[in-house]
């Protein structure tokens, strides 16, 4: 049975299972096995998704974790005690993104996590154009097209649950990281909006947008940023995400200091967000 440590109280574990027909469709294993419970992960081989791994496979689920890396991902496969299968993909491409449902839309996936992306920092019209469609890609078109073609599937079973990791950039606009916090609005809007739409239905399916400020990961070194604060560590960020989506939340924030920004910001007037934000960021400059 699941390991009700991580995630879940009690009372919602017992509603995580009358809730879905995944118990119902094969006798409910826990993921122990070829016919349990299995997660898609996309970015896994890092920092938040990373964490999502092996806090699932802790507790029993099977994994599918999609990447560039293929070395990486054969790392952690050879460290998980569940059956792990690895798909090579570059979610900029459109093909890949394509490609990679239609690999594993025959292995009943339960639960898919769109954590890929990247981001840059500096202007606007200094950040290559290259590199500022490249993180449209990740960030938005390959979210938007596997949300899509897994929801479907999901609504079609009537059980499933998507997370989508955002970030807390998406509440916000975000000079000194324009195109980022734009992706990040995109995917968290769209997420609440296919949320309300599940809601209204009384669908069993559930979507939730994790949502976190600083985290100690790679991102940082990725968007050439330099750490302006201590942030939350991965496995915390993880395990709230994880906990928000199976609680049925619209949208997760993962730490206190999040949750007060995300109060304060909505009575502070737009222009002076704005000069806030750009502090903020031009702190994080090198």
């Amino acid at each position: 049975m699941w390991q009700n440590t991580s995630f879940l109280s009690e009372k919602d574990f017992v509603n995580f299972k009358n809730d879905t027909a995944i118990c119902n469709r094969n006798g409910y294993n826990g993921g122990k096995g070829g016919d349990g419970v299995k997660a898609l992960i996309t970015g896994a081989t890092s920092g938040i998704g990373r964490e999502m791994a092996l806090l699932l496979a802790k507790e029993g689920w099977s994994l599918i974790l999609a990447s560039r890396d293929s070395r990486k991902m054969q790392q952690i496969q050879k460290k998980l005690p569940v059956p792990v299968q690895i798909v090579e993909v570059d979610l900029s491409k459109e093909a890949d993104c394509f490609r990679l449902y239609e690999t594993v839309k025959a292995e009943n996936v339960d639960l898919l996590i769109n954590n890929a992306g990247f981001g840059a920092l500096g202007e606007f019209s200094e950040i290559s154009l290259e590199t500022q469609l490249s993180m449209l890609e990740v960030n938005v078109r390959a979210v938007h097209i596997l949300t899509y073609l897994f929801l479907r599937d999901f609504r079609k079973r009537d059980t499933g649950y998507i997370l989508n990791v955002a970030s807390s950039a998406g509440f916000l606009a975000g000079p000194l990281m324009t195109s980022y916090y734009a992706t990040k609005n995109y995917v968290l809007r769209m997420t609440e909006g296919i949320y309300e739409e599940l809601r209204q239905a009384g669908s069993h399916v559930h979507i939730s947008a994790l949502c976190p400020a600083s985290i100690q990961t790679g991102f940082q070194k990725r968007a050439h940023v330099k750490q302006s604060m201590k942030g939350i560590s991965p496995k915390r960020a993880a395990k709230a995400g994880l906990d928000g989506v199976f609680k049925g939340k619209p949208f997760v924030l993962p730490d206190i200091v999040t949750k007060v920004a995300y109060i304060i910001q909505r009575f502070v007037p737009e222009r002076v967000l704005l000069r806030i934000t750009y502090g903020i960021q031009a702190k994080k400059r090198g």
